[in-house]
């Protein structure tokens, strides 16, 4: 039997709470809203591209989540020494381009283990925590990372919905 992409439960955006708690809660629900559009599809279905020259992809978007929060949360945020996991300077789109040879399952694995690093590197930081952006040289605190992610998470959740409704017509919220 082949490897399909795991169900997930993506639960409800909470409603109340403290600033950091709904930012969390709203982070938390655009993770899982793109596992929840690749749910149920095998790995050759989510290295479908969108259409030509593009080389957008269900695959490659988790890829790129997976790099994006790296960069921003542990990297820059808290200031750890990392490596990208597929981009590279000679290959700066090594999420997208290199998704033809990827492991699909290890992927989503390396995805949701990069999502508990992260949460836990920042959950001892404040939320007005600053770092200098360090090719821009833009100073940013934490309330932005968390912000810019939920932007960035919503827009390529539209992209996975038209990616995944290319493929099997499925659509959604």
């Amino acid at each position: 039997m082949s490897w399909v992409a795991p169900s997930v439960d993506r639960g409800r955006v909470l409603s109340t709470g403290g600033e950091r708690v709904l930012l969390q809660s709203w982070l938390d629900f655009h993770r899982a809203t793109l596992l929840v559009k690749c749910a149920g599809l095998t790995a050759e279905e989510l290295k479908r591209r969108s259409a030509e020259p593009s080389t957008l992809s269900l695959l490659g978007l988790v890829r790129h989540m997976t790099d994006v929060e790296r960069s921003w949360f542990r990297i820059r945020c808290a200031g750890e020494v990392l490596d990208y996991y597929y981009s590279t300077e000679d290959n700066v789109d090594g999420e997208f381009d290199d998704v033809d040879t990827a492991d699909a399952p290890a992927d989503f694995d390396r995805f949701r283990a990069e999502l508990d690093l992260v949460d836990e590197a920042v959950a001892g930081l404040p939320l007005e925590h600053t770092f200098v952006h360090p090719r821009s040289g833009e100073v940013h605190n934490l309330r932005w990372v968390y912000l810019h992610l939920i932007e960035e998470y919503a827009r390529h959740n539209g992209h996975a919905d038209l990616l995944r409704e290319r493929i099997d017509g499925a659509t959604g919220d």
